[in-house]
């Protein structure tokens, strides 16, 4: 047990020091971009990829934290540019540029946060340009209608990701198309002896920058390989798991991280501006291709594509990363150094793609295409440091005894309520993102539990089982399942058991399982809230919980209260009431609250205050019961 507290005080440690690398950078660059994120000096702000790139990063910062400014920004931002119609200010369709899909991955974030149909209208607008995107013959994207038959690296990160998630929340299958783009570039990009890839490649070969007999641009450059990267462990992440074409991306990022690992600098763990000429004059350490390549490799190694030596190649090139560009300000905001402002083929005045074009652009601070990579690869080294808890392990959500659905707008009949899909305030998303992040597999079972179908694992949730007031054909708790879930628990299962308020939860039959383990879901009900009165929610945490500590304060509303007997013990009391509890049952052990407290609307911020802190507590629920 001992060992377990030190471990988690360690844990609370290290993510508040590892903040410093994501949150601090993320909310230096929120003072800068305060009110709109001006991303050309003198210029006023437009819709643009930078822009899209830095809410990305913003995003997962929200994802990490919990804490709704992130979110806030955020949709402050896109409603700065999207009107109810969903049209989008400065978004000009009519120039087939792909980095104006970028920022379109917001739109998506916000109408799966909140459902408001200005978000899903501007994300056709942008479906609509890539339905319409200029090709070569092949069927390759052009960068841009200005750039013809040309297809750049970055173009992969600009477009793809948007592409893949959209097909994702309407249910178009784009896969074959996504393939093919990443199948075209790697094969018009690939250098045979070194498996670098050339920024961009001519299709036509007719552009006095190509090469003659392959299309290819003269050089490569670190940050075009490092857009390249991201576009495939992010693409990824929307793609089925059994899809048979999946090897094919998972097989090109490893050989080209393979081949950036060979030019990885041996004493700072960077990269040069243009990779393969380490040590030439004028040649310099880049940040945004660092933090890039960071970001995908830990990435790559926590999702499983990647071998864990990129793991140490990361943490490696992150330590040169806070040593060669990481500056801090008087008033304590981090800062980015060292990160070059463009770099291109082609246009006005013209760009020939040489060794000397790319060390002739200027080098800027705190530009988003370097903080926006340093955020997420941040949060990638804050993570790594918590994977172990969760390593191999399985948790598993019940779907079978709370089984809701409700209509879409389409008129699609969808689960919903206390599952990991649910993006709204209904779901568990944030606290599935949390159990992922500690190194763990979420899985759920919609049929009922057996030694069989828990075999293998760790932790079984089951929450808010249901009554004919939520489903016309509820499936209720049984002797026999207690039986099966009992017999698992004490061969080292670990159970969470969720109620709800004794109006809003099925109660007695739910109760032939929690008794068995000296736990009883009672009356009376506690902590009835009116409107934004959120102290008549409040449930004080004492000092040296045994799951919870330091955690002060959590917000519960309208709490079934617990009797406990036998080796059940109480967690925390609440007006002379049990409100948790737990109970170690042969090699497992059982966490029991009469609410389900921890879901999205209590975790993400966006209405309690942070003074409740739901997110943490979560946070801390699971590493318990990963212990």
């Amino acid at each position: 047990m001992k060992k377990y507290f030190l471990l988690v005080h360690l844990l609370y440690i290290s993510a508040a020091s590892m903040a410093q690398n994501s949150v601090l950078m993320a909310e230096s660059m929120m003072k800068i971009h305060a009110d709109s994120i001006q991303v050309k000096t003198g210029k006023p702000a437009n819709w643009d990829y930078e822009q899209g790139l830095f809410l990305k990063a913003l995003e997962q910062v929200y994802f990490r934290t919990g804490d709704a400014k992130y979110f806030d920004y955020i949709k402050k931002n896109i409603e700065s540019f999207v009107d109810e119609k969903g049209n989008i200010r400065t978004y000009k369709a009519s120039e087939f540029n792909s980095d104006n899909i970028t920022t379109g991955r917001a739109l998506l974030f916000l109408y799966q946060e909140i459902g408001d149909e200005k978000y899903k209208l501007a994300a056709q607008k942008l479906r609509e340009q890539i339905k319409n995107q200029p090709r070569t013959q092949e069927g390759g994207f052009w960068h841009k209608d200005r750039y013809p038959n040309q297809m750049w690296l970055d173009g992969l990160y600009m477009l793809e990701p948007f592409y893949a998630e959209y097909g994702n929340v309407f249910n178009e299958n784009n896969w074959d198309d996504i393939i093919k783009q990443f199948e075209l570039m790697w094969k018009g990009g690939i250098d045979q002896k070194t498996s670098l890839l050339f920024h961009a490649f001519d299709y036509a070969k007719v552009q006095p920058w190509a090469n003659k007999s392959n299309g290819h641009s003269p050089n490569f450059w670190g940050r075009s390989m490092g857009w390249y990267e991201m576009a495939l462990v992010d693409v990824l992440d929307y793609m089925p798991k059994n899809h048979p074409k999946r090897t094919i991306l998972i097989g090109q990022l490893n050989k080209l991280s393979e081949a950036l690992l060979k030019i990885q600098d041996a004493n700072t763990g960077l990269w040069y501006q243009v990779p393969n000429f380490p040590g030439k004059k004028g040649n310099y350490f880049e940040a945004s291709c660092a933090n890039m390549f960071v970001y995908s490799f830990a990435k790559g190694v926590r999702k499983g594509y990647l071998p864990k030596k990129f793991l140490l190649a990361a943490q490696k090139a992150h330590k040169g990363i806070t040593k060669e560009f990481v500056t801090k300000d008087k008033e304590g905001n981090l800062h980015l150094e060292k990160t070059v402002s463009v770099g291109g083929l082609g246009g006005t005045p013209y760009r020939d793609g040489s060794y000397d074009y790319y060390l002739s652009e200027p080098l800027k601070k705190d530009d988003l295409k370097g903080v926006g990579p340093f955020i997420l690869a941040s949060l990638e080294m804050e993570i790594a440091e918590e994977l172990s808890i969760g390593k191999g392990k399985k948790v598993v959500l019940d779907y079978y005894f709370n089984h809701e659905y409700r209509k879409t707008k389409e008129g699609k009949s969808e689960r919903f309520h206390y599952t990991w899909e649910d993006r709204k305030d209904s779901g568990f998303w944030l606290w599935g993102q949390q159990w992922q992040q500690l190194g763990a597999n979420i899985d759920s079972l919609s049929t009922s539990p057996t030694k069989q179908n828990l075999k293998g694992t760790t932790v079984y949730i089951i929450v808010d089982p249901d009554s004919y007031k939520e489903t016309s054909h509820p499936n209720y708790m049984t002797e026999k399942a207690a039986d099966e879930i009992e017999s698992w628990v004490k061969n080292g299962g670990h159970l969470i058991l969720l109620a709800n308020d004794t109006t809003n939860c099925e109660i007695p039959q739910f109760n032939i399982l929690a008794k068995r383990f000296g736990i009883e879901f009672v009356s009376p009900n506690l902590n009835f809230v009116q409107g934004k009165n959120w102290e008549q929610g409040a449930v004080l945490i004492p000092s040296q919980n045994e799951v919870f500590d330091p955690i002060k304060k959590v917000y519960i509303k309208e709490i079934t209260t617990l009797k406990l007997t036998g080796t059940a013990k109480s967690l925390v009391n609440h007006q002379g009431h049990t409100v948790m509890a737990i109970a170690k049952i042969g090699k497992g052990k059982v966490f029991a609250l009469g609410d389900p407290w921890i879901y999205n609307e209590y975790t993400n911020n966006r209405r309690t205050p942070l003074e409740y802190e739901n997110f943490l507590a979560a946070k801390k629920l699971a590493v318990y019961m990963l212990k």
